[in-house]
Order: C-alpha cells, then structure tokens, then sequence
C-alpha cells in the first residue's frame, strides 16, 4: 500500500536525525580516544614523569616571554629533570627580551647543568641567552656573534613633501617623542640615542666577558657586531666545542647526567586554539576526523612577529 505523504515526512526526518546523532557519536568517540591517549600517556606527553633530559627550543625573533620563562622555571622545579639542553636558532631580537631569557638561565642553571646547541643561527639577543649556560655546541657551519645593540628609525619627511604633508606639535621640551620618523634627526637627539646604546652595549660586552671567561679587552674586540662561524667561533673562545645534540649530551654527562636518559623537549603551552583540547591533541583530532589542519605559528614564521619591534633591538640584519 502505498505510504501518506504524511510517513514520508516523517521518515525523513527520522534519518536526518539518525545521520546527525551518528556524526555526534564519532565526534565524541573521537574525543574520548585522545582523551584517554592523553590520560594514559599522563606525564610522559609533558615529559615530567620519567628522569630525562629536558630540551627547550628558542626561534625565531627574541621578546620578552613570560610563557617560556615559566616553562624554564618548571623544567627548574621538576625532579625527574637531570640535565637541560637549550637549542638556539634565533637571530635576536630586543634587548630586553635577551635579558629577561637570560636571567632566567642563569637561575635554572644555578640548579641544573645548561648546555646551549646552537642549530643555523646564534646571533645578537639569541647568543646573549646562549652565553646564560655553561657550554656551548654549534655546528661548524652555524653563525654565532653579532654582539651589540642597535636602534633604527626611518626618517620620512621627504616623503611628506612630495605628498604635501606638515607635522605640527607641541612638546615640552626638545627631546620628548625624538628621534621621530615625522622630523630630521639634530646631533642633539643621535647624541642621546647614543648614550642609551653604549650603555646597554656596555652591559652586553661585560655579560660576554664574564660569561666566556675572558678579559674585557678580548670581549670588546668581539663586539664590534662581527658574525663567525662555528668553527671561527670556537677559535675566539665564543663557543666550547663543535656538534650538535649528540656533544651537548656528551658534556651533561661529565656533569653527572646520564647520558642514556631520553630527551625530551619540552613544548610551548598552546592556548585558545581549541574549546575543549590543546592544540596538539586538536591537531590530531582533526587528522583523524580528515579535516585540514590549522597551524597558530604561521603568522610568526612569516615574519610577521618582527614586523614591530619596540626598545633597544639586539638583532642580526633585522627586517
């Protein structure tokens, strides 16, 4: 007998109901497998569970980090960790930034033998923090140095010529808001900058000289903004020895670290990128659910986390 218009509706209805609790259904299995993956591996995924080495990378333009200071005072704080290892491919940023990663090494070393392994690039800021840990590795064909400090400004005022453009100010004294990009710099205003530079310059160079025990002589002929090579690097005291991971591993074990321990690196904590999980585990979620996935650093390896940089900048051919 042939079905009412009325059972057709409502059958209908019925599968698309049917459709979406099974899609609810996967959905939330698929939570609950990287839930539990997450619950079972407890520990281990943060790499606090187990004695090992911890590894920490520092990319890309140096500012200050609040995250991964906190990261360094838990890798500090954590029993299980015995030795740390600090991978550097930077090449700086500001000086401030430097200084707060720094201070923060020289603290978790204080408690545990630091070794820093420069990978492509230790420049500026990023061989100020490699300096904070008590051995050195990069490849003989890395780029370590640049030691100093800069300050850049563009200067547009021919710009606003050509386009008919006048600034007007009122300040209350000469030097207030200058160097600006809106006037010509006066000697008065380089002068100025200048003595902000050399001092922290100063404090740069004094940092490189107690750090890698030489004089203050032999640490100022360094920084006069030179680039080296690894190997060139090791000659002029600035490095302890050439490899990679393998040799940083090797100097934790003369530091009673055993060298059979798992390296484990420690990640940046990822938040907001998920309602419910972290990033990772979204990221798996969303292999698993065959859905493209999403990557929040993008935009940093693009450049765009150097595009402004405030203070002072310990930076190699910044852009």
């Amino acid at each position: 007998m042939a079905l009412r218009a009325d059972e057709l509706i409502d059958r209908s209805r019925l599968r698309r109901k049917l459709t979406f609790w099974r899609a609810a259904t996967l959905v939330v299995a698929a939570l609950a497998i990287v839930a539990t993956a997450a619950w079972l591996a407890g520990d281990e995924l943060r790499g606090t569970g187990v004695d090992h080495i911890a590894k920490v990378r520092i990319e890309g333009t140096i500012t200050e980090d609040d995250e991964l200071v906190e990261r360094l005072e838990n890798i500090r704080k954590a029993p299980t960790v015995k030795g740390v290892i600090i991978a550097i491919d930077s090449p700086g940023g500001t000086t401030a930034g430097g200084e707060q990663i720094f201070d923060q090494v020289r603290r978790l070393a204080a408690d545990k033998p630091v070794t820093a392994q420069v990978g492509t690039l230790a420049a500026s800021a990023g061989y100020m923090i490699a300096s904070a840990t008590d051995h050195i590795v990069a490849r003989r064909t890395s780029i370590v140095g640049s030691i100093g400090v800069l300050v850049q400004y563009p200067d547009i005022t021919g710009l606003m010529e050509k386009l008919g453009v006048k600034l007007e100010e009122v300040k209350s004294s000469s030097l207030k808001a200058e160097p600006s990009p809106f006037n010509p710099t006066t000697e008065e205003e380089r002068a100025m900058v200048r003595r902000m530079i050399l001092d922290s310059y100063d404090w740069f160079v004094g940092i490189v000289s107690e750090r890698r025990a030489m004089s203050r002589a032999e640490a100022t002929a360094l920084a006069d903004g030179s680039i080296f090579t690894g190997r060139q690097a090791l000659a002029k005291k600035l490095v302890d020895a050439v490899g990679g991971e393998r040799e940083a591993i090797a100097w934790l074990a003369t530091k009673g670290v055993d060298a059979n321990l798992k390296v484990v690196e420690w990640k940046e904590k990822k938040t907001g990128s998920s309602w419910l999980l972290p990033d990772s585990y979204a990221r798996a979620l969303a292999r698993l659910l065959g859905l493209p996935e999403y990557d929040a650093g993008l935009i940093e390896r693009l450049g765009g986390d150097r595009i402004f940089l405030d203070g002072l900048l310990s930076l190699w051919h910044p852009e």
